[in-house]
């Protein structure tokens, strides 16, 4: 991509953020505060939470009670399009099936930051097709966008939400569908992005190779909240995924590594610790 300025990252927190939905509580009383420029993985069984959370902070689901901050402002209260220059999402689900090309889906991220009805101008072009390159999907840019397949539409969502130009990302399972090879380069893109994201993650492994910090969230809960090497042990894995798993620094990386051992899943959280673990939120 060619140069152009880097967004100021901006400071995200989501305070005592509350969701019920049909009388069923979604998320109860979750607060996070995130850095700039901090990444964080949001990590926990299906049904923890996690989706609905995010769905909260680029307003697609509307707090019970709480709110929502961006830089000390109500998301709830600014204007769609400045909400949209400064917080860029990608989402699990692409919407139906449309009529666009892959340059179009991309294209639409430039949107926030032009008046209506305007065309792409030189330097809107220049940042679209750099965003398609960098997700490796350029060779796509023509190809009808519903006619990809899962991978190959994540990446250009991704490539979409590059596009956008925020400082602030939230992202709800950016690698889903994607192989090894392009889970990586996906990750590895949004911290050299420096933008403060917010990362839904089923891997735990990529959570602990990408993340700054990691929040573990159980039953629509924060439960618990730290570095990688703090969050993930035994206890915790025994006490939210009731499986029993061994973690070790790998050798070279040092960083924490998950293994779980098949066929020895934990029938009770009462077996570890009376089902406490470490940094455990009250």
């Amino acid at each position: 991509m060619t140069d152009r300025p880097i967004p100021e990252p901006g400071a995200l927190e989501a305070e005592a953020v509350s969701v019920v939905v049909n009388g069923r509580p979604l998320v109860n009383q979750v607060s996070l505060q995130v850095k700039p420029g901090e990444v964080v993985g949001l990590v926990g069984p299906n049904g923890a939470g996690k989706s609905t959370l995010l769905r909260t902070i680029y307003r697609a689901v509307r707090p019970t009670s709480g709110r929502i901050l961006l830089d000390g402002d109500d998301v709830w209260r600014m204007p769609g399009k400045r909400l949209a220059q400064r917080l860029a999402a990608v989402l699990q689900e692409t919407a139906g099936d449309f009529e666009l090309t892959v340059y179009d889906v991309v294209a639409m991220g430039r949107t926030p930051h032009k008046r209506a009805f305007a065309g792409d101008d030189a330097d809107d072009r220049d940042i679209i097709l750099g965003s398609l390159d960098e997700l490796d999907v350029a060779a796509l840019a023509h190809a009808p966008f519903d006619r990809l397949s899962g991978g190959e539409k994540q990446r250009v969502l991704i490539a979409r939400a590059l596009a956008q130009g925020t400082g602030t990302m939230v992202l709800d399972e950016p690698t889903n569908h994607l192989d090894l090879r392009h889970q990586l380069d996906a990750l590895r893109l949004v911290r050299r992005l420096g933008a403060t994201s917010v990362i839904a993650l089923h891997d735990l492994n990529l959570a602990a190779s990408f993340c700054d910090r990691i929040c573990v969230m159980d039953g629509g809960r924060m439960v618990a909240t730290g570095a990688p090497g703090e969050v993930l042990t035994p206890a915790l894995l025994a006490d939210i995924y009731r499986v029993k798993a061994e973690v070790t620094e790998h050798p070279r990386t040092g960083i924490p590594q998950v293994t779980v051992l098949p066929g020895l899943e934990w029938a009770s959280n009462e077996r570890l610790n009376g089902g406490k673990h470490a940094n455990q939120t009250p």
